[in-house]
């Protein structure tokens, strides 16, 4: 018979695995790992690296902007970075080239980051679609649907502690909102567990410069969060 501690126990050992596992299921695991040599409290995650994920999706025909691309886009950086970069679509030097950022909006990204002093290879940078869309329009709803759980396992793989969204669609796709970027940005979101902050895509600068005194206060936003993180 169980005495009535070790039945508390037990049912408050299963709400944490309840709570842990629901945390996976809505971050996107699709595993979980237990070393059975070790502590049978201690989980694991799957032993996925981002260049494992990439052989398997690089050639990814689940919507039909794979019949228009030239190079799947699939992302750059550090596979251990604490922040992450999450723009909309490849644009035509992206799509040309296979990385994300390369062309005049990614140069000016540069620049935002080494003005709070990264450089790119500190950080990863990535897409909500790893395809072009054509003549550069917006993602449809449907293809950020299809897409959209490549770069959940980026993050599950990457686990970065902060995750900048770069533009309107990158920020709503994530936060699942319609909210528009200005009441989005200047704040900190939860996003399952990792801060998440939005700011102005760098390609929407090049067009409004005006928005420059607002980045610069949202990427301050972020490096203050990076720098508290310890």
């Amino acid at each position: 018979m169980v005495s009535d501690d070790r039945y508390e126990k037990m049912i408050e050992a299963f709400a944490l695995a309840k709570n842990f596992l629901k945390q996976q299921v809505d971050l996107g695991f699709d595993e979980v790992y237990i070393n059975k040599k070790s502590s049978p409290k201690k989980v694991f995650k799957a032993a996925k690296t981002l260049n494992d994920f990439f052989q398997e999706i690089k050639d990814c025909k689940k919507c039909h902007l794979y019949k228009t691309r030239t190079n799947f886009v699939f992302g750059m950086g550090n596979p251990n970075a604490k922040i992450m970069f999450v723009g909309e679509a490849p644009g035509r030097e992206e799509d040309l080239q296979g990385e994300p950022f390369v062309g005049k909006a990614g140069q000016l990204l540069d620049k935002i980051l080494a003005a709070i002093n990264f450089r790119r290879e500190e950080v990863y940078i990535a897409n909500i679609l790893k395809c072009r869309p054509p003549e550069n329009r917006d993602p449809l709803p449907d293809e950020i649907q299809t897409c959209e759980p490549h770069l959940l396992e980026q993050i599950r793989i990457i686990q970065p502690k902060i995750i900048c969204a770069l533009g309107r669609i990158a920020a709503q796709a994530l936060l699942k909102t319609k909210l528009p970027l200005g009441q989005l940005r200047g704040k900190i979101h939860d996003y399952h567990g990792i801060k998440l902050l939005v700011t102005y895509h760098p390609a929407a600068l090049l067009r409004y410069p005006q928005y420059k005194r607002a980045t610069w206060e949202d990427v301050k936003l972020l490096k203050r969060e990076y720098d508290n993180l310890g």
